[in-house]
């Protein structure tokens, strides 16, 4: 079993463009992604590849630059197209963390128009199969948590992205140090942070839900709890725990667990997973949580559902888990 046999496509992440908005490719980088799709390719069935533009921590302000102004969109479609050409990619994904603003967001709408205009005309210009786009976005289809109110360009979406991976993770963790937390909770007793409410406001708000997919954390949140005795989602923490920041994969997990002979527990009011030996207590998702998700996913009616990221899974087993999951319940 292999990460090819549990997915349809995998992405590559992560490629930026320079302030020019033109992609820069070394040529060592080059030879690491052609080996990418290549090997990918080979498979039975094959998988298909898709870039990914972007991601967490990168310059936000370059993209609203460039989607704000006409001629340097095309610049960055265009050599975003080549790239992908040129390296034998079958899409591109945007993973822009965040648009800040309204006026981000309109031009987010009209950068998937333009794209998605180049992508078709390449396309018949070359006879060959259109180029796949998605975006990576927020949890839910607005930032109702943040001082600036802001809305993804739902109808833009649905006439230019093939889908959007809903980035359904992350609700709590290092910034917050005074509670445990289920950073993926499916459902939230308290609030609307939660994988049920973001789902669901992203088809409330006209979404096709054949655009949707739901994402999944391979990855864990950590803390130092303040009382070891008391060690339930909630229970009051005094700092993050072991990992870079508070993070561990779900290989580093495991190992934990096994090293420290942790407790786990399965807690079905947020259908999450949690494990604690000591005083460190880690929120995270296994095969049983993330297969729940996946039937939640499945009786929603969505697209699908994908994993940040499949590096972390420890021998494949939720991978596995959760590809079993959907086939049964196609």
């Amino acid at each position: 079993m292999t990460p090819s046999s549990c997915n349809d496509h995998i992405y590559y992440a992560f490629l930026m463009p320079t302030d020019t908005y033109k992609f820069e490719i070394s040529t060592s980088t080059a030879l690491e992604l052609s080996n990418f799709t290549t090997t990918l390719r080979r498979k039975n069935p094959p998988v298909k590849t898709l870039y990914s533009i972007g991601g967490g921590g990168t310059d936000s302000h370059l993209f609203a630059r460039m989607a704000s102004n006409e001629k340097s969109r095309q610049t960055f479609i265009n050599s975003a197209i080549e790239t992908a050409r040129r390296l034998d990619f079958d899409g591109m994904d945007l993973d822009w963390e965040f648009p800040e603003n309204p006026t981000d967001m309109q031009n987010l709408g009209v950068l998937f128009m333009d794209w998605r205009r180049a992508i078709n005309y390449e396309a018949r210009k070359t006879h060959r199969a259109p180029l796949l786009l998605t975006a990576a976005v927020y949890f839910s289809v607005d930032f109702f948590l943040d001082e600036v109110y802001r809305k993804f360009p739902v109808r833009s979406i649905n006439q230019n992205l093939d889908w959007i991976n809903a980035m359904c993770y992350d609700y709590h963790g290092s910034w917050d140090t005074s509670a445990t937390g289920a950073h993926a909770a499916l459902y939230d007793p308290n609030s609307n942070i939660s994988t049920s409410y973001g789902l669901r406001s992203w088809v409330k708000a006209g979404l096709f839900r054949s655009r949707l997919v739901m994402g999944l954390p391979l990855y864990g949140k950590t803390w130092v709890l303040k009382d070891p005795n008391s060690h339930e989602i909630g229970s009051a923490a005094v700092s993050v725990g072991p990992g870079d920041v508070g993070v561990l994969t779900n290989v580093e997990i495991e190992e934990f667990n096994k090293k420290n002979g942790a407790k786990i527990e399965h807690d079905m009011e947020t259908v999450s997973t949690y494990s604690y030996a000591g005083s460190v207590w880690i929120g995270y998702d296994d095969s049983v949580s993330a297969t729940l998700k996946v039937g939640f996913a499945q009786a929603l009616r969505i697209r699908g559902y994908f994993f940040w990221a499949i590096g972390y899974d420890s021998e494949w087993k939720i991978s596995r888990y959760a590809s079993r999951a959907w086939a049964v319940g196609e």
